[in-house]
């Protein structure tokens, strides 16, 4: 029950919010204010409910070092996206042609904050967090990592490709980043500073959704598997590669730390160790 309870706390707060951005549409300030309002509501929201449903302290969401976390999150977050379209853009895939709506990219920092935020909570905080209780850590991954892929099947212009593309970049390398840290604040400054770079600065789609003009007015052509299509730079092959990449460095940092949880054996087999023993 305190999955079921987690979860309807956060969904609630989300879908609010995601609501009242739909009902301001086109005024980049209130979209911002309510995207913040979201993510800050929804921290706090799922902090009592844990609290309450745990009867422990959320350390994953624990004040101290907060800022700096999510900073050095966003700004690699950026700098994976921004690495993915420098790359399209030298095969001649990506053409900017002048300055965008800078309007636009207000906007847009709120929506993506309140979405990264509740996002994380969910995924991470919630569902991986529980399941990796009882199939440890990788088995976790998988499950959670192919749910999120899965859901963005929901969005407009989403596609299968997609969406496994999404389940493997985005959905191995969030979860890496909380596993390694143990913390909600990375993988939320990672997930706002990856969505963040598509849609309000390089102005691209996000995940199969059409967004608002960010500040850049750039155009993008090329084959599927180079510039992601209609689903956008998330199917990108190169997108994959370097989520892969940031994955791969975020365990081997939780292996460094101890934080990866093995598989948990079954209480049979735990016994039958035991009488050999």
């Amino acid at each position: 029950m305190r999955l079921v309870w987690q979860l309807l706390a956060v969904v609630a707060i989300a879908v609010i919010g995601r609501l009242s951005s739909v009902a301001v549409q086109g005024n980049a300030w209130l979209t911002l204010v309510i995207g913040l309002a979201t993510g800050v509501l929804s921290i706090v929201v799922y902090a009592r409910v844990v609290q309450r449903t745990e009867h422990r302290a959320p350390v994953e969401v624990a004040v101290k070092g907060a800022g700096p976390a999510m900073a050095w999150g966003t700004l690699l977050g950026i700098g994976l996206f921004g690495a993915v379209i420098a790359i399209i853009a030298l095969q001649g895939h990506y053409t900017v042609n002048g300055l965008g709506t800078p309007a636009g990219a207000i906007g847009l920092l709120g929506f993506m904050a309140g979405a990264a935020v509740t996002e994380e909570l969910v995924f991470r905080g919630i569902l991986f967090r529980i399941v990796e209780e009882r199939t440890g850590t990788w088995i976790a991954l998988t499950l959670v990592g192919l749910l999120f892929g899965l859901v963005h099947l929901l969005n407009p212009n989403a596609s299968l490709w997609g969406a496994i593309a999404i389940a493997i970049e985005a959905g191995g390398m969030l979860t890496a980043a909380y596993v390694a840290t143990r913390k909600l604040w990375v993988p939320i400054g990672l997930h706002f500073g990856w969505n963040f770079a598509a849609s309000a600065i390089f102005s691209t789609e996000v995940s199969g959704s059409n967004t608002p003009q960010g500040l850049l007015d750039a155009t993008m052509t090329g084959p599927t598997l180079i510039t992601g299509g209609t689903f956008g730079p998330e199917g990108s092959l190169y997108a994959i590669a370097f989520g892969m990449l940031a994955t791969g460095a975020f365990m081997w940092l939780a292996y460094r730390r101890g934080h990866v949880i093995p598989r948990r054996r079954s209480a049979r087999t735990n016994q039958a160790t035991t009488l050999t023993r």
